[in-house]
């Protein structure tokens, strides 16, 4: 990509003037290849001695880890042939069955829509101390319904796909994406379990010091329904995941986990603008962004979410567009028609997750972009 260009002061008024929405955020798009605006606004915390947000800040990406980590490694197993997208999750996961016969007919397909009939989220944190536990609770989570007859979001079933997709690369998921996804692209900020020496240069997410008992998660990630205090670990939680589940597994799941700038999520959205070179096949690409025909009505593609009407994506984006959310305030959208992709991070669920703006912000925001780009005549 190109350097940025001046962009449409209209992108700072907005995101300047979304008080107490969150304390930080920071943005990049890409237009036709260039990186038109790559900003960063607020601090830290809302203290007023709290560190400036940077270009270079790094944001945890909460469930955007589903779209760029977790449904990018089964894209390139898929093209390798050694994921089956209509394979049975037993057949990977033999722990996965239990006196359920339905169990047996859900699939990988399922977990990528997801219509897997799983539930959307469970706090498996609560009585599960290791990985090991997490994993097991998470295989005979029951199923809340019949597998391909609805679609629904379900941080359990990504974090079964991403144990199975550890099976069948026969290594751990960060490892193989930083050798087949981070490192090829030149996303050299983009991590699991980011090291100490990053620190000051990570946003925190939450606030928990001074909390002393275990509370629980949103009972639906994406939904941000208001949670109990997530309070599990007594400290401010910054250069760690905030998702209590996916640091039970070490930090490393395939619902939550990794980290970012900015300006890295926008190089890998403009990887799949460009057709995927050099780590993905245009074809394949089509076929994970792709809305599902089933269950009826779902907006879902495998791995990634559709536009739709309301989105999060706000009222512009093309019937082709496909992106994701984060729970801690992030989101990722392209639209292929017209070469454009849009990042969004913040820190919303600072100090405590219960500010819910984010939900009229991220339409706001992405329709203030799309409207600037067509008043300068940059798009149609």
């Amino acid at each position: 990509m190109t350097a940025p260009q001046n962009s449409h002061p209209g992108f700072s008024f907005l995101v300047r003037n979304l008080a107490h929405a969150f304390p930080a955020c920071a943005l990049a798009v890409t237009l036709r290849g260039e990186l038109i605006a790559h900003h960063a606004f607020g601090q830290f915390t809302y203290d007023p001695s709290s560190s400036p947000v940077a270009a270079d800040s790094i944001f945890d990406l909460a469930s955007i880890t589903k779209a760029v980590a977790t449904t990018t490694a089964a894209m390139i197993l898929y093209e390798r042939g050694l994921l089956d997208l209509d394979a049975p999750v037993t057949a990977i996961i033999p722990e996965f069955a239990t006196a359920d016969p339905r169990r047996r007919n859900v699939t990988l397909r399922m977990l990528l829509t997801p219509a897997s009939g799983l539930p959307a989220y469970k706090k498996l944190f609560l009585s599960s101390k290791t990985r090991e536990e997490v994993l097991a609770a998470a295989f005979t989570t029951d199923l809340a319904a019949d597998p391909g007859t609805r679609a629904e979001y379900s941080d359990i079933g990504f974090i079964v796909l991403g144990n199975a997709l550890e099976r069948l690369a026969d290594e751990p998921l960060d490892t193989f994406c930083q050798r087949e996804i981070f490192g090829p692209l030149g996303m050299s900020h983009t991590t699991f379990n980011p090291p100490k020496s990053w620190q000051d240069k990570i946003v925190p997410t939450a606030d928990e010091s001074g909390i002393d008992e275990c509370g629980a998660g949103a009972p639906a990630r994406e939904s941000l329904t208001p949670p109990s205090q997530t309070n599990c670990r007594g400290r401010i939680i910054q250069g760690e995941v905030q998702d209590e589940n996916a640091s039970i597994l070490g930090g490393v799941a395939g619902h939550a986990g990794l980290f970012a700038p900015a300006e890295d999520i926008a190089i890998f959205a403009h990887t799949l603008l460009n057709g995927g070179r050099p780590i993905l096949r245009t074809e394949t690409i089509n076929l994970f962004t792709r809305r599902e025909s089933s269950p009826e009505g779902t907006s879902r593609a495998l791995g990634w979410d559709t536009s739709s009407v309301p989105s999060q994506s706000g009222r512009y984006f093309g019937p082709r567009s496909y992106g994701h959310l984060g729970y801690t305030g992030t989101s990722l959208w392209i639209d292929p028609d017209r070469q454009l992709s849009i990042t969004f991070l913040t820190n919303r669920t600072w100090p405590d997750c219960q500010n819910q703006s984010i939900k009229q912000v991220r339409p706001a925001f992405h329709d203030a972009v799309i409207e600037a780009l067509q008043s300068n005549g940059l798009i149609p």
